[in-house]
């Protein structure tokens, strides 16, 4: 039975990539396609998923790592994750960053390969708002994960700590990427129907989240 809207508030203030089956959303760099097409299918003597983990800029820092994912993914249906090929911990420039051009996480596929995208995080813990206080229905949504809302520099700002940003990218980013990858390997998504796999992806990160053990949240 599909969830109510209220139980599938997930939105995000940077919002996911529009990439998939092999389509470019307009701000993506052609360097990422070129490298997605690049990439060659794990050999049948290696454990799929292929990891690739870039080394992150010193402003930001990945909260998960291949165990953490591995373990996760072990514990959705094999017949959800066995052709997803490539897991990307991927480098970001600050300036992308700083400009709103980096989704938190994405799926693409191209040249046979499925691949999961996950970003860094700042190193300080913080996801800026800017100036304007975030609303309630926003705050609402990260509330799961964190409620502690401060101002640094002029900024409204979420602080993280370090095990609820695992809870967020473990629970969260990793299953919405492969409920799309999911969502995608059965109706092949297009254009016409973005929202509708949007809300596939959430609807499958919320349904098995339960299956993922909760962080022990440490005081700050």
């Amino acid at each position: 039975m599909p969830l109510t809207r209220k139980e599938t508030a997930w939105r995000k203030n940077r919002r996911f990539s529009e990439v998939h089956g092999g389509r470019k959303y307009p701000k993506i760099p052609d360097r990422i396609m070129r490298r997605v097409h690049s990439l060659s299918l794990p050999a049948s003597h290696v454990d799929s998923p292929t990891f690739l983990i870039d080394n992150p800029s010193r402003s930001f820092f990945f909260p998960v790592g291949e165990d953490e994912i591995r373990e996760t993914l072990r514990r959705l249906p094999w017949t959800d994750t066995c052709e997803i090929t490539h897991v990307w911990f991927r480098r970001i420039r600050k300036t992308d960053y700083d400009a709103g051009r980096v989704p938190f996480a994405e799926f693409m596929c191209g040249s046979g390969c499925r691949i999961i995208i996950l970003y860094p995080w700042p190193v300080d813990q913080l996801l800026r708002f800017g100036k304007r206080r975030p609303s309630k229905a926003l705050l609402k949504e990260y509330a799961p994960w964190t409620t502690d809302l401060v101002q640094r520099e002029g900024q409204w700002c979420l602080r993280w700590t370090l095990d609820g940003l695992r809870d967020f990218y473990l629970k969260n980013l990793l299953l919405h990427e492969v409920g799309h990858h999911v969502d995608w390997y059965y109706r092949h998504w297009t254009a016409a129907n973005r929202r509708q796999a949007e809300e596939e992806a959430n609807q499958y990160a919320i349904r098995w989240a339960k299956r993922v053990p909760k962080q022990e949240i440490r005081d700050p």
